[in-house]
């Protein structure tokens, strides 16, 4: 299965990356929808915006325990993959669903974000921008962080019902529809509009490729599924084909 991954990597000219959770479950963050994911402890709601404004208490304490140390987190060797390919310019973007930040940490410089990132706080009333260390300091005197305005702040991130930025949609469609090969790792493809970006690529006649450990629903239209730990995946292209990832 490696071995067919790299043989497509290496006859494409416009590779483009899609991730989800499952790529970052190895840097000690977890995913969501799993048997041992976040939402088998907090309720889909906790990202629905109408519940943050309503109980933004639950919320933080939830921030405290996922999002605040998701900061610390380091890249693990699938994004390390994925930024050794941009490196070599074959990977011309990365999308991604995460909030994690870990593809910038990893060297990637054409990262688009679909959901936001956990490294921007703004206030929702004067809309003034903190740090997550500055958020930090202030849940642990407070349950909830609220700016000198008196306004309640919230992370930088798409919450349910909130659309995505129409910006990164797009950006993600139109490299969606260059590409000649797309890879879909660690993303279940269940959540929309981002499980229509691999089908914008296939009706564009380019091959996709998902690696997850579980199904997909868009297995049944994949050129190519490998079904492997993203980390272990990573390990066997850096050693298969050296000069790809040198």
């Amino acid at each position: 299965m490696t071995d067919q991954f790299l043989e497509l990597l290496r006859s494409s000219k416009y590779v483009v990356a899609l991730t989800g959770a499952g790529i970052s479950t190895a840097s000690g963050i977890p995913d969501f929808r799993s048997p041992t994911g976040l939402y088998s402890k907090y309720p889909e709601s906790i990202f629905d915006i109408d519940y943050f404004f309503e109980y933004p208490e639950v919320f933080y304490e939830f921030c405290k325990e996922a999002l605040i140390p998701m900061t610390e987190a380091k890249p693990n060797s699938a994004h390390l993959m994925l930024a050794k390919l941009e490196q070599k310019g074959l990977l011309k973007a990365v999308i991604t669903q995460n909030i994690d930040g870990l593809h910038q940490k990893a060297g990637n410089r054409k990262v688009i974000e679909l959901h936001g990132t956990v490294f921007e706080y703004y206030c929702t009333r004067c809309f003034k921008r903190f740090e997550p260390s500055q958020i930090k300091e202030m849940l642990d005197v407070a349950q909830i962080p609220v700016c000198s305005c008196s306004g309640l702040i919230r992370p930088n991130i798409v919450f349910f019902k909130e659309s995505l930025p129409q910006e990164a949609i797009s950006d993600a469609y139109l490299h969606a529809s260059k590409c000649d090969l797309m890879i879909v790792l660690g993303s279940s493809l269940v959540v929309y509009p981002a499980a229509q970006i691999p089908i914008v690529a296939k009706s564009a006649k380019a091959k996709l490729v998902i690696v997850n450990r579980g199904e997909t629903g868009l297995d049944h239209i994949c050129d190519l599924k490998i079904q492997e730990d993203l980390s272990v995946f990573a390990q066997e292209c850096f050693s298969a084909a050296p000069d790809l990832f040198n």
